[in-house]
């Protein structure tokens, strides 16, 4: 699979592994499922894993960290984040925890965005991981923290770079506002864009994605499929869009790009993973996946061969933006 080259040095295969549901994302997950994902993404060349303490209380990052233990370790990237202290929650253990991961509330999360927040975070996710470096950690969701992010949680990370306990610093967020500020402001290496960046909606491209090609900024895409209302050839009348059910002229406007798409013989979800891939900017997609079958079928759709002739006809019909001049050099791709 191929892969980018950062700058720093990290190298990211073009499509990473999203490990929310090894949290529980939902409803349960077996350990064996979690085992078949990750050993059909190292089949299939995928070097890149994404976990985060939120993903059901530590969970996640337990299990990703067991699962890649007796992988080379210089032959993988893991990322994981911070913002989200994991406090202990006596008597949680007969209940549901209260967000949207199926595990017992042993703890309850505590917005930290303080350097100290951030180092303990780091610390703790080491311990969870097993593992003797993190290589990229993003501020997860820091929207209501941008300036103490500025201020406090950026130069803590930028330390535990310096000093070797990371490989590089980023921002994971569902907005791109935010994140385009990190990147004026800030010596960040990476973004993680979840849902502004898609073959539905565009809003990244006015503001991150310039700035971000223009420094030298990774961008790693996240919600390709925009909560599911692009994750099938055509959306349910109750698809989701942003975690919500999604508007009724937005399922129109994917049934639109739905008809196109099989015009030329694509599927929607094949053609939402192929658009964000484009743009030079973005150094590595990341699908999540409970299952080797999941994973497989990810692979499958993202090394398709789509005509350009689909774009042309999107372009044309005024579904999706011409790219622009800040896109037509060749993304930093390595094989």
């Amino acid at each position: 699979m191929r892969a980018t080259t950062l700058r720093g040095g990290l190298k990211l295969s073009a499509l990473g592994l999203g490990t929310a549901q090894f949290g529980n994302l939902y409803r349960e997950t077996s350990d064996e499922e979690a085992a078949g994902a990750v050993d059909a993404a190292w089949q299939a060349g995928i070097r890149y894993f994404d976990t985060a303490p939120h993903y059901g209380l530590g969970l996640s990052e337990r299990r990703l960290g067991a699962l890649l233990k007796d992988k080379p370790r210089d032959e993988f990237v893991l990322s994981t984040k911070v913002g989200r202290i994991l406090e202990p929650n006596p008597g949680g253990e007969s209940r549901q925890d209260d967000d949207v991961f199926a595990v017992p509330a042993t703890h309850v999360r505590r917005w930290d965005f303080s350097a100290d927040g951030v180092r303990r975070s780091i610390d703790e996710s080491l311990g969870r991981l097993g593992l003797d470096r993190i290589d990229i950690a993003y501020l997860h969701d820091p929207d209501d923290f941008g300036d103490q992010a500025v201020r406090e949680a950026i130069p803590a990370l930028i330390d535990l770079r310096e000093q070797g306990v990371i490989g590089a610093v980023g921002a994971g967020m569902n907005q791109s506002e935010l994140p385009a500020r990190f990147v004026r402001e800030t010596d960040i290496d990476l973004i993680m864009l979840a849902g502004r960046f898609t073959l539905l909606e565009q809003g990244a491209m006015h503001d991150l994605l310039p700035i971000a090609e223009q420094r030298g900024v990774g961008i790693v895409i996240a919600g390709v499929y925009n909560s599911g209302l692009l994750a099938a050839p055509r959306p349910d009348a109750d698809a989701k869009y942003n975690y919500g059910k999604a508007p009724e002229q937005l399922i129109a406007r994917a049934n639109a790009i739905a008809d196109a798409c099989e015009r030329h013989g694509v599927d929607l979800p094949t053609a939402a993973l192929a658009f964000v891939a484009r743009h030079p900017a973005v150094a590595s997609v990341v699908v999540g996946a409970r299952t080797g079958v999941q994973v497989r079928s990810n692979v499958k759709r993202f090394e398709t061969d789509i005509p350009s002739a689909l774009w042309d006809d999107l372009e044309t019909d005024g579904l999706i933006p011409v790219l622009g001049p800040q896109s037509t050099a060749e993304p930093r791709r390595t094989p």
